[in-house]
């Protein structure tokens, strides 16, 4: 069996990022598995592509993935494409990919934009060790508790972000990481109206909410991780909300003063602090 499966990635905006080798692989293969053929139809028709289209979405996946793999299996190359960027990077494609590493089908990458690593590349923040964290959660509550998680994380955290929810995005990463916590958005990379800013989380807000961050588009957030000397701090901050879950707040600072070597007044003054962001 000689058929492949191409996971093709396609532009983040600017068509003309995509390049020959993914141009010539969306010609030749049998049939084109995209995650929104509509969007998918207006890049083929920009470079003149007529190779045919199969729907597979979040919402289809399960289902198609055998279909696609007899296409497959009866030696018909199939390429793999999101709407835009790397396939399987926040968007579908995953039962496709290890259904074929499976049935021993050869899985071939072309390599090209990925939103992760283009605002990497411009936000001027530590890159050599990163996390992505792709979106989080819509609501405020699990959102907040993702983000206490990685109040501690000491690499670069990558974030995707939708214009409806980039303020409160920003609001709960400044309750749980600090204003000043050093910080890049990307919005519409690529694209014509394309920002790129590096700045405070506490600054990065401001600038959104005075409009000088356009509230349009799609955002890549990157924080910087946190430092030893914060980690610490961190610890300390856990302490006092677990205790004072139990005890009065006078009883906490005695308890964690014993503990950390703080004063008792400082801690006092963090447990009221901590409260006020609730």
């Amino acid at each position: 069996m000689s058929a492949t499966l191409f996971v093709v990635a396609t532009p983040i905006g600017n068509l003309e990022d995509l390049s020959p080798r993914a141009r010539q692989t969306l010609e030749t293969v049998g049939l084109i598995a995209a995650e929104d053929t509509r969007h998918t139809r207006r890049l083929l028709s920009h470079f003149g592509i007529k190779t045919s289209l199969f729907a597979l979405h979040d919402h289809n996946e399960a289902k198609v993935v055998d279909r696609l793999i007899a296409d497959l299996a009866d030696d018909k190359s199939i390429a793999l494409v999101s709407d835009a960027g790397t396939p399987l990077i926040s968007d579908p494609g995953l039962r496709l990919v290890a259904a074929a590493h499976a049935r021993g089908i050869r899985v071939v990458p072309i390599a090209g934009a990925s939103a992760v690593i283009v605002a990497l590349s411009a936000a001027g923040l530590p890159t050599e060790r990163y996390c992505f964290e792709g979106f989080l959660p819509a609501r405020q509550k699990a959102r907040r508790t993702r983000l206490a998680k990685l109040a501690s994380e000491t690499r670069t955290i990558v974030l995707y972000e939708s214009v409806h929810r980039i303020r409160a995005c920003l609001a709960d990463l400044i309750a749980e990481f600090g204003e000043g916590r050093s910080a890049f958005i990307g919005r519409e990379l690529t694209k014509i109206h394309e920002q790129c800013i590096q700045a405070s989380l506490g600054e990065l807000l401001s600038q959104l909410d005075d409009g000088t961050i356009v509230a349009k588009g799609e955002f890549v957030v990157i924080v910087t991780g946190t430092s030893a000397a914060q980690t610490s701090s961190l610890d300390v901050d856990r302490l006092l909300i677990e205790l004072v879950k139990q005890l009065p707040a006078k009883d906490v600072a005695k308890i964690a003063s014993r503990v950390t070597g703080l004063t008792r007044n400082d801690l006092y003054k963090r447990i009221l602090e901590l409260n006020d962001r609730k």
